[in-house]
């Protein structure tokens, strides 16, 4: 079922406690891996997932990876007080312009050593990238500790693409996770995805393109 692939994602900035509610019971009703909210809704959603089976993911440097790397440290090691279970954080985006790939590595390693075995997603920022920094991102942070690459934030101007998927996962072999997110609002992108590489997506219409496959299959 793709519903187990879903981080079912709520980042818009005016998000409203109610709508954090809803979304989480479309994550229990759907059986969705985690739902995706931003740091100061994590406490809400984990009582709200209690004992559901249900992840909550946050993000740290959000949305464009400019703040240092103790910062991205520290708020995520609070995101995991309040019941955080998986950390998604932006690379240093302007670090990897400037080829300062030792700084990019550094920020990675305070935040896993922030959060221990918590599984932590690298989010690249692909549409701001050219391919080859794609693949020198994707190296680093499977080397540096990371579990996932993640193609977006979603806030670029552009998101995940079938071509930056399959790169990502040519890149970091078979067994490390390629989160697709991004511009992903049916079931034939989300699809079309998993089928490039993908191994978890972070969609905002997690419930029309859980429902889309449902009605597929009858």
């Amino acid at each position: 079922m793709i519903a187990s692939y879903i981080d079912h994602t709520l980042l818009a900035p005016d998000a409203s406690a109610r709508a954090i509610e809803t979304l989480c019971e479309e994550a229990k009703t759907y059986h969705f891996a985690t739902v995706c909210v931003a740091p100061y809704r994590v406490r809400q959603a984990a009582q709200a997932l209690a004992g559901s089976g249900v992840g909550v993911t946050t993000v740290v440097g959000f949305p464009h990876g400019a703040n240092g790397g103790p910062m991205k440290a520290a708020e995520a090691s609070w995101a995991l007080a309040q019941g955080a279970t998986e950390i998604d954080m932006v690379q240093n985006i302007g670090a990897v312009k400037d080829g300062a790939w030792d700084m990019v590595a550094k920020e990675i390693r305070q935040v896993r050593a922030a959060i221990g075995d918590v599984t932590l997603k690298v989010i690249l920022e692909t549409a701001l990238l050219t391919p080859t920094e794609i693949v020198n991102a994707c190296k680093l942070a499977q080397e540096v500790g990371a579990d996932f690459v993640k193609t977006s934030t979603g806030f670029a101007g552009a998101g995940a693409t079938v071509a930056n998927v399959k790169l990502m996962r040519d890149t970091v072999g078979p067994h490390f996770g390629v989160k697709a997110a991004g511009g992903i609002r049916d079931f034939a992108t989300a699809r079309a995805m998993l089928d490039a590489g993908a191994n978890r997506l972070g969609v905002s219409a997690g419930v029309a393109i859980a429902r889309a496959e449902n009605a597929e299959s009858k």
